[in-house]
Order: structure tokens, then sequence, then C-alpha cells
């Protein structure tokens, strides 16, 4: 039986802080990242709120939008306010 990787501590509030930069809500964010069908805003809510990890494509996504290196958004050592 296999073990569930370890999830970034700080990537919900490196999620919100992107969205909350570029000024925009969650609606317009998920518009941001050209995310369709079946996605909604409660995605980005669940992903801030660290309810959900979002996929890979997602916080490629995240990284395309933002300018910021995927590396940047899952190394715990990252601190968010340093982004």
């Amino acid at each position: 039986m296999g073990h569930a990787r370890p999830r970034p501590k700080h990537l919900a509030a490196k999620l919100l802080k992107i969205r909350l930069d570029l000024g925009i809500s969650q609606a317009a964010m998920l518009r941001r990242l050209g995310l369709v069908k079946p996605y909604n805003y409660t995605f980005i809510s669940k992903y801030e709120l660290d309810k959900n990890e979002p996929p890979l494509m997602v916080l490629l996504a995240y990284s395309r939008v933002s300018d910021i290196p995927v590396e940047t958004l899952i190394d715990d050592r990252i601190d968010p306010s340093e982004m």
C-alpha cells in the first residue's frame, strides 16, 4: 500500500497571494488561468483554503499567469511573503 506524498505547507497561501496581487476575483482567476468546465470559482476557493491541492497543470497555469516559477510555489522554504 502506498503512502500519500506530503503536501506543500505554504501552497494555499501562495495561490491566494497571487490572486490578491493580481487584484481579481476567484471567477476572474479561473478565466485568467484558462480553466473551463468542470471548474468553477469554488475550486479556486478550495485551493486557497488548503482543502484541495491543485493538479499539476493548474499549478503550471498559476506559474505562467504570475510569472512565478512552479518551484517557488511548491518549495516550503520560500515563504509567501517572499514572493
